[in-house]
Protein backbone atom coordinates (compact mmCIF):
# COMPACT_ATOMS: atom_id res chain seq x y z
CA UNK A 1 0.00 0.00 0.00
CA UNK A 2 2.80 2.40 0.96
CA UNK A 3 4.76 1.52 -2.16
CA UNK A 4 1.70 2.11 -4.30
CA UNK A 5 1.09 5.50 -2.66
CA UNK A 6 4.74 6.49 -3.09
CA UNK A 7 4.67 5.38 -6.71
CA UNK A 8 1.73 7.70 -7.38
CA UNK A 9 3.10 10.58 -5.29
CA UNK A 10 6.68 11.04 -6.46
CA UNK A 11 5.87 11.75 -10.13
CA UNK A 12 3.43 14.47 -9.05
CA UNK A 13 5.91 16.00 -6.61
CA UNK A 14 8.63 15.94 -9.27
CA UNK A 15 6.29 17.58 -11.78
CA UNK A 16 5.40 20.35 -9.30
CA UNK A 17 9.06 21.02 -8.52
CA UNK A 18 9.98 21.17 -12.21
CA UNK A 19 7.01 23.45 -12.87
CA UNK A 20 8.16 25.87 -10.16
CA UNK A 21 11.75 25.83 -11.41
CA UNK A 22 10.65 26.57 -14.99
CA UNK A 23 7.95 29.14 -14.21
CA UNK A 24 9.71 31.14 -11.50
CA UNK A 25 12.12 33.01 -13.86
CA UNK A 26 9.17 34.00 -16.03
CA UNK A 27 7.23 35.19 -12.99
CA UNK A 28 10.25 37.15 -11.73
CA UNK A 29 10.66 38.83 -15.11
CA UNK A 30 7.04 39.95 -15.32
CA UNK A 31 6.79 40.96 -11.65
CA UNK A 32 10.00 42.99 -11.83
CA UNK A 33 8.65 44.85 -14.85
CA UNK A 34 5.80 46.16 -12.67
CA UNK A 35 7.90 46.94 -9.55
CA UNK A 36 8.99 50.45 -8.60
CA UNK A 37 12.71 51.07 -8.90
CA UNK A 38 13.05 51.03 -5.12
CA UNK A 39 11.76 47.45 -4.93
CA UNK A 40 14.07 46.35 -7.75
CA UNK A 41 17.29 47.66 -6.16
CA UNK A 42 16.30 46.65 -2.64
CA UNK A 43 18.86 44.46 -0.83
CA UNK A 44 16.10 42.09 0.28
CA UNK A 45 14.04 40.43 -2.48
CA UNK A 46 10.56 41.83 -2.96
CA UNK A 47 8.50 38.86 -4.08
CA UNK A 48 5.38 40.86 -4.93
CA UNK A 49 5.25 44.45 -6.20
CA UNK A 50 4.32 46.82 -3.37
CA UNK A 51 3.06 49.41 -5.86
CA UNK A 52 2.34 48.47 -9.47
CA UNK A 53 3.87 50.87 -11.99
CA UNK A 54 3.93 51.06 -15.79
CA UNK A 55 6.88 53.44 -15.89
CA UNK A 56 9.31 50.76 -17.09
CA UNK A 57 7.03 49.81 -19.97
CA UNK A 58 6.82 53.46 -21.04
CA UNK A 59 10.61 53.68 -20.91
CA UNK A 60 10.90 50.58 -23.08
CA UNK A 61 8.34 51.59 -25.70
CA UNK A 62 9.65 55.16 -25.86
CA UNK A 63 13.12 53.91 -26.86
CA UNK A 64 14.37 55.00 -30.26
CA UNK A 65 13.11 52.96 -33.22
CA UNK A 66 11.00 50.63 -31.04
CA UNK A 67 8.22 50.18 -33.58
CA UNK A 68 10.77 49.73 -36.35
CA UNK A 69 12.28 46.84 -34.41
CA UNK A 70 8.83 45.32 -33.90
CA UNK A 71 8.04 45.60 -37.62
CA UNK A 72 11.40 44.13 -38.62
CA UNK A 73 11.09 41.19 -36.23
CA UNK A 74 7.56 40.33 -37.36
CA UNK A 75 8.45 40.70 -41.03
CA UNK A 76 11.60 38.59 -40.92
CA UNK A 77 10.15 35.91 -38.65
CA UNK A 78 6.84 35.45 -40.47
CA UNK A 79 8.43 35.41 -43.92
CA UNK A 80 11.11 32.93 -42.84
CA UNK A 81 8.49 30.59 -41.36
CA UNK A 82 6.22 30.92 -44.41
CA UNK A 83 8.96 30.22 -46.97
CA UNK A 84 10.36 27.32 -44.94
CA UNK A 85 6.92 25.69 -44.72
CA UNK A 86 6.37 26.01 -48.49
CA UNK A 87 9.75 24.46 -49.30
CA UNK A 88 9.46 21.84 -46.55
CA UNK A 89 6.06 20.64 -47.81
CA UNK A 90 7.58 19.74 -51.16
CA UNK A 91 10.77 18.32 -49.67
CA UNK A 92 9.04 16.24 -46.99
CA UNK A 93 6.59 14.81 -49.56
CA UNK A 94 9.49 13.77 -51.80
CA UNK A 95 11.39 12.13 -48.94
CA UNK A 96 8.32 10.32 -47.60
CA UNK A 97 6.64 9.20 -50.82
CA UNK A 98 9.35 8.83 -53.44
CA UNK A 99 12.17 6.30 -53.63
CA UNK A 100 15.29 7.65 -55.29
CA UNK A 101 19.02 7.10 -55.09
CA UNK A 102 20.63 9.04 -52.26
CA UNK A 103 17.39 9.45 -50.29
CA UNK A 104 18.95 8.18 -47.06
CA UNK A 105 21.89 10.53 -47.55
CA UNK A 106 19.49 13.45 -47.89
CA UNK A 107 17.87 12.59 -44.56
CA UNK A 108 21.24 12.23 -42.82
CA UNK A 109 22.32 15.54 -44.32
CA UNK A 110 19.26 17.29 -42.90
CA UNK A 111 19.95 15.79 -39.47
CA UNK A 112 23.55 16.96 -39.55
CA UNK A 113 22.45 20.43 -40.66
CA UNK A 114 20.03 20.55 -37.74
CA UNK A 115 22.73 19.61 -35.24
CA UNK A 116 25.37 22.03 -36.56
CA UNK A 117 25.67 25.30 -34.61
CA UNK A 118 25.01 28.25 -36.89
CA UNK A 119 27.32 30.49 -34.88
CA UNK A 120 30.40 28.85 -36.44
CA UNK A 121 29.31 30.16 -39.85
CA UNK A 122 28.68 33.76 -38.83
CA UNK A 123 31.95 35.01 -40.33
CA UNK A 124 31.35 33.24 -43.65
CA UNK A 125 27.76 34.53 -43.76
CA UNK A 126 28.97 38.06 -43.05
CA UNK A 127 31.48 37.91 -45.90
CA UNK A 128 28.83 36.64 -48.33
CA UNK A 129 26.35 39.35 -47.37
CA UNK A 130 29.04 42.06 -47.39
CA UNK A 131 30.29 41.08 -50.84
CA UNK A 132 26.70 41.14 -52.07
CA UNK A 133 26.19 44.67 -50.66
CA UNK A 134 23.23 43.47 -48.57
CA UNK A 135 24.30 44.54 -45.08
CA UNK A 136 21.58 46.29 -43.05
CA UNK A 137 18.88 44.60 -45.13
CA UNK A 138 16.00 42.33 -44.15
CA UNK A 139 16.51 40.10 -47.21
CA UNK A 140 19.61 38.18 -46.01
CA UNK A 141 18.17 37.89 -42.49
CA UNK A 142 15.00 36.32 -43.87
CA UNK A 143 16.98 33.96 -46.11
CA UNK A 144 19.34 32.74 -43.40
CA UNK A 145 16.58 32.44 -40.79
CA UNK A 146 14.67 30.29 -43.27
CA UNK A 147 17.71 28.05 -43.78
CA UNK A 148 18.12 27.71 -40.01
CA UNK A 149 14.66 26.28 -39.45
CA UNK A 150 14.30 24.40 -42.76
CA UNK A 151 16.02 21.10 -41.76
CA UNK A 152 13.83 20.61 -38.68
CA UNK A 153 10.71 21.53 -40.66
CA UNK A 154 11.45 18.98 -43.39
CA UNK A 155 12.29 16.18 -40.96
CA UNK A 156 9.17 16.77 -38.88
CA UNK A 157 6.77 17.08 -41.82
CA UNK A 158 8.31 14.00 -43.41
CA UNK A 159 7.02 11.97 -40.48
CA UNK A 160 3.52 13.34 -40.93
CA UNK A 161 3.44 12.73 -44.67
CA UNK A 162 4.65 9.16 -44.13
CA UNK A 163 1.86 8.63 -41.56
CA UNK A 164 -0.86 9.47 -44.09
CA UNK A 165 -1.94 6.25 -45.87
CA UNK A 166 -1.08 6.19 -49.55
CA UNK A 167 -4.51 4.74 -50.25
CA UNK A 168 -6.15 8.11 -49.50
CA UNK A 169 -4.05 9.81 -52.12
CA UNK A 170 -4.58 7.01 -54.63
CA UNK A 171 -8.34 7.07 -54.07
CA UNK A 172 -8.45 10.80 -54.77
CA UNK A 173 -6.46 10.29 -57.97
CA UNK A 174 -8.83 7.49 -59.04
CA UNK A 175 -11.72 9.93 -58.53
CA UNK A 176 -10.13 12.32 -61.00
CA UNK A 177 -7.72 14.42 -58.97
CA UNK A 178 -4.22 15.09 -60.16
CA UNK A 179 -1.33 14.39 -57.78
CA UNK A 180 -1.16 18.09 -56.89
CA UNK A 181 -4.93 18.24 -56.25
CA UNK A 182 -4.80 15.08 -54.13
CA UNK A 183 -2.01 16.59 -52.06
CA UNK A 184 -3.86 19.88 -51.61
CA UNK A 185 -7.31 18.42 -50.86
CA UNK A 186 -6.47 15.21 -49.00
CA UNK A 187 -2.97 15.24 -47.53
CA UNK A 188 -2.53 18.92 -46.69
CA UNK A 189 -5.53 19.12 -44.28
CA UNK A 190 -4.18 16.07 -42.41
CA UNK A 191 -0.82 17.80 -41.94
CA UNK A 192 -2.29 20.59 -39.78
CA UNK A 193 -0.72 19.35 -36.48
CA UNK A 194 2.68 19.07 -38.14
CA UNK A 195 2.38 22.52 -39.68
CA UNK A 196 1.44 23.95 -36.28
CA UNK A 197 4.36 22.37 -34.43
CA UNK A 198 6.97 23.23 -37.02
CA UNK A 199 5.74 26.78 -37.48
CA UNK A 200 5.89 27.32 -33.71
CA UNK A 201 9.45 26.00 -33.54
CA UNK A 202 10.48 28.11 -36.51
CA UNK A 203 8.85 31.23 -35.11
CA UNK A 204 10.59 30.86 -31.75
CA UNK A 205 13.96 30.17 -33.38
CA UNK A 206 13.80 33.16 -35.73
CA UNK A 207 12.23 35.47 -33.14
CA UNK A 208 15.04 34.85 -30.64
CA UNK A 209 17.97 34.89 -33.09
CA UNK A 210 20.66 37.35 -31.98
CA UNK A 211 24.16 36.66 -33.42
CA UNK A 212 23.20 37.01 -37.09
CA UNK A 213 21.31 40.27 -36.73
CA UNK A 214 24.13 41.63 -34.56
CA UNK A 215 26.66 40.96 -37.32
CA UNK A 216 24.56 41.78 -40.39
CA UNK A 217 22.74 44.89 -39.12
CA UNK A 218 24.88 47.66 -37.69
CA UNK A 219 22.67 50.69 -38.31
CA UNK A 220 20.17 51.48 -35.55
CA UNK A 221 16.66 51.50 -36.92
CA UNK A 222 17.72 49.87 -40.19
CA UNK A 223 17.27 46.09 -40.30
CA UNK A 224 17.77 45.50 -36.60
CA UNK A 225 15.28 43.37 -34.67
CA UNK A 226 13.97 43.13 -31.12
CA UNK A 227 16.80 40.97 -29.69
CA UNK A 228 19.19 43.86 -30.41
CA UNK A 229 16.67 46.30 -28.95
CA UNK A 230 16.87 44.42 -25.64
CA UNK A 231 20.59 45.11 -25.40
CA UNK A 232 20.00 48.87 -25.62
CA UNK A 233 19.09 49.03 -21.93
CA UNK A 234 22.65 48.14 -20.92
CA UNK A 235 24.66 51.35 -20.68
CA UNK A 236 28.06 52.40 -19.41
CA UNK A 237 26.37 53.40 -16.17
CA UNK A 238 24.90 49.95 -15.56
CA UNK A 239 21.69 48.10 -16.36
CA UNK A 240 18.24 49.61 -16.20
CA UNK A 241 16.72 46.44 -14.78
CA UNK A 242 13.16 47.74 -14.71
CA UNK A 243 13.21 48.70 -18.38
CA UNK A 244 15.12 45.53 -19.26
CA UNK A 245 12.50 43.33 -17.60
CA UNK A 246 9.67 45.32 -19.17
CA UNK A 247 11.31 45.00 -22.59
CA UNK A 248 11.88 41.27 -22.04
CA UNK A 249 8.21 40.86 -21.08
CA UNK A 250 7.09 42.63 -24.24
CA UNK A 251 9.50 40.50 -26.24
CA UNK A 252 8.08 37.28 -24.74
CA UNK A 253 4.40 38.16 -25.21
CA UNK A 254 4.13 37.06 -28.88
CA UNK A 255 5.69 33.69 -28.05
CA UNK A 256 3.32 33.18 -25.12
CA UNK A 257 0.29 34.10 -27.23
CA UNK A 258 1.41 31.75 -30.00
CA UNK A 259 1.95 28.91 -27.52
CA UNK A 260 -1.44 29.41 -25.84
CA UNK A 261 -3.29 29.14 -29.15
CA UNK A 262 -1.21 26.33 -30.67
CA UNK A 263 -0.07 24.26 -27.68
CA UNK A 264 -2.37 21.27 -28.23
CA UNK A 265 -1.64 21.01 -31.93
CA UNK A 266 2.06 21.62 -31.36
CA UNK A 267 2.48 18.94 -28.68
CA UNK A 268 0.61 16.32 -30.70
CA UNK A 269 2.50 17.37 -33.79
CA UNK A 270 5.95 17.06 -32.25
CA UNK A 271 5.07 13.68 -30.71
CA UNK A 272 3.63 12.21 -33.89
CA UNK A 273 6.30 13.63 -36.15
CA UNK A 274 9.04 12.21 -33.93
CA UNK A 275 7.90 8.60 -34.20
CA UNK A 276 6.48 8.34 -37.71
CA UNK A 277 8.31 7.77 -40.97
Amino acid sequence: MKRSLFGRLWPNVTAVVLFIVCVFPVYWMFSTAFKPTGDIISETPVWFPTDVTFEHFRTATDADHFWTYVRNSLTVTCLAVLFSLIIALAGSFALARMRFKGRRGFVIGFMLAQMAPWEVMVIAIYMIVRDGSMLNSLVPLTAFYMMMILPFTILTLRGFVAAVPKELEESAMVDGCTRAQAFRRVILPLLAPGLMSTSMFGFITAWNEFPLVLVLSKEAGGAQTLPLWLSSFQTQFGNDWGATMAASSLFAVPILILFVFLQRKAVSGLTAGAVKG
